[in-house]
């Protein structure tokens, strides 16, 4: 039913945007281009107000669009990826999204932020300097940081010094180093298994019980010290979360927890598990945060392996999210006190 409003479509959706923001709602626009994004804030400048009886025409319009959808696909390789995600392996997801970002269907640089640091730190190796300093200047400050660590000295500083000389790069060049960085990241080779044996016990060891990740590590401590102190680095739990989360991450973070694990989380954490908990509340919104608190006050009866389980989905959430691309860990390097290992964020 097309109601007769008197309104634009671009009116209209300023009208639907102002309702949800203003019920508190998270909504994102980021999908749209930047000239929509731009056209819909100014449309918003000018409307001024809107009767009752219009917004509510306005509402039963876009009510009735939704409803006469039947189905939908996603727009895109990306979000057809994601929605298979679990289904194709990974080794082909990646390549898809590469041949994409080659093809000049998707940002190249994306697909390089998102490979592994140390496929990152090789692949700057095998460049000129000039190219591997673009390379660096495109990723996030932490993954640049990590990828130094892996590189010699000598090579890291001349890498640094370039940088300087990359402000002026145009928006086609940068394109097309990034495609070529993506196709001299195809010839690299591949190993047959995935990731290295440190961060492979290091993901293992995230996920088993606390104390069982404590005698394992005692075991490696006996056995191998220097493997024993690499897999601790490696290593992110619950505990971890105010080290290595940046405060802006956390609403994204929490949007992507079930909520009962995030309640039971928070509510059981006592102890060395209880900063985390309290950085996860400093730093959400003030309604969020009550809201949480009230929903905390209504749970049942929550035994210690009922937290634990919930502190390990978070940690699971979080892990996900970092795999694709879509949040990025502080680097952090494990230090002892007393028997106890922690993990600190590593100097700048």
């Amino acid at each position: 039913m097309n109601l007769q409003t008197g309104l634009t479509p671009r009116q209209k959706a300023a009208v639907i945007v102002r309702l949800i923001v203003g019920d508190g709602e998270q909504l994102s626009l980021e999908r749209l281009s930047p000239e929509a994004q731009a056209a819909l804030a100014q449309e918003m400048a000018l409307m001024g107000m809107v009767d009752r009886q219009t917004r509510d025409q306005v509402v039963q319009e876009f009510c009735d669009s939704l409803e006469s959808v039947g189905l939908t696909f996603p727009d895109g390789l990306d979000g057809t990826l994601d929605m298979l995600h679990g289904t194709l392996s990974q080794d082909i997801t990646d390549r898809l999204r590469r041949r994409a970002a080659m093809a000049g269907h998707a940002d190249p640089w994306d697909r390089i932020a998102a490979m592994p640091t140390a496929q990152l730190a090789e692949l700057a190796l095998g460049e000129a300097v000039e190219i591997a300093a673009v390379l660096f200047s495109k990723l996030p400050v932490s993954k640049a940081a990590e990828g130094f660590a892996l590189m010699p000295a000598e090579r890291a500083r001349q890498i640094a010094y370039a940088m300087s000389m990359t402000g002026g790069i145009e928006a086609p060049a940068l394109r097309r180093i990034g495609v070529a960085l993506l196709q001299a990241a195809e010839a690299l080779a591949r190993p047959a298994l995935d990731g290295g044996p440190v961060e492979k016990v290091g993901a293992i060891l995230n996920f088993v019980p606390a104390g069982t990740r404590d005698e394992v590590l005692t075991g490696l401590d006996e056995e191998d010290a220097d493997f024993a102190r690499e897999v601790r680095k490696s290593i992110f739990t619950w505990a971890n979360i105010p080290e290595r989360i940046d405060p802006r991450d956390v609403t994204r973070i929490l949007r992507e927890v079930e909520p009962l694990s995030l309640q039971r989380a928070i509510a059981g954490a006592k102890d060395a598990n209880l900063p985390a908990a309290e950085f996860l509340l400093a730093n959400i919104s003030a309604r969020m945060a009550e809201s949480l608190r009230d929903e905390i006050e209504n749970l049942g009866r929550l035994t210690e392996d009922d937290s634990e389980a919930a502190r390990a989905d978070v940690v699971a959430s979080i892990r996900r999210m970092e795999e694709a691309g879509d949040l990025f860990l502080i680097a952090g390097e494990a230090e002892e006190h007393d028997g106890a290992v922690s993990m600190n964020t590593a100097a700048s």
